[in-house]
């Protein structure tokens, strides 16, 4: 972990504007096609879920901007992010994971896994592992949605949060699917989720 002087710091009246608001953060929608991977997953037996899950993670560490964390008023960069998704039970219900990352997609799935089976069978809510090192995400594979909004607490938060919608079939019989995602201004712009989803889709087509 790295901390980042603020008054050194280049965003300086940046990071002041937008810490000052009561939600700070703003978020888009992105489709992405996901051709390639769906396929990769089918011919390998694979979880579609966790390759596409690994390649977001793969774009994610690759943006410093999004590793990125406010920690008692010191701006800190993460060596590495993980995710925290949301996993559902067989009978509906659903726990927070925490998935630590791996370059290596069959060591990433092994630890998807292990959380799954972890929320199964003991039924909580929270991870053992709980903290600003990692992203925030949900799939949703029920629906394809054009626009997303993720509960947020009333206090300032910096986690980035994403949302993966239902993949659909386009007309030239490739496969899209929409991809939310949800940043803190004071840490993200733009330009910054820009170069998230050039490297997300990058990953995807591998």
């Amino acid at each position: 972990m790295e901390i980042l002087n603020i008054n050194a710091w280049k965003r300086k009246q940046h990071y002041n504007h937008f810490k000052s608001l009561n939600d700070p953060y703003f978020g888009v929608t992105i489709p992405f096609d996901v051709t390639k991977a769906y396929q990769f997953a089918k011919h390998n037996n694979v979880s579609f879920f966790g390759k596409y899950l690994h390649d977001c993670m793969q774009a994610i560490n690759a943006v410093d901007e999004l590793k990125l964390r406010v920690v008692d008023e010191d701006v800190v960069k993460y060596d590495t992010i993980n995710a925290s998704a949301t996993l559902m039970r067989s009978d509906n219900t659903f726990g927070f994971s925490y998935i630590e990352f791996s370059n290596d997609l069959n060591e990433f799935l092994a630890h998807i896994n292990a959380e799954k089976d972890r929320i199964e069978t003991t039924g909580a809510l929270f991870p053992l592992r709980n903290d600003l090192e990692c992203i925030h995400c949900s799939a949703l594979p029920w629906f394809n949605f054009s626009g997303h909004k993720e509960p947020v607490s009333g206090q300032f938060e910096s986690v980035p949060k994403l949302a993966f919608s239902k993949m659909v079939k386009n007309d030239s019989n490739s496969l899209s699917m929409n991809v939310s995602i949800q940043v803190n201004h004071a840490l993200v712009d733009g330009y910054h989720v820009g170069l998230f989803s050039e490297k997300f889709q990058h990953y995807l087509n591998k």
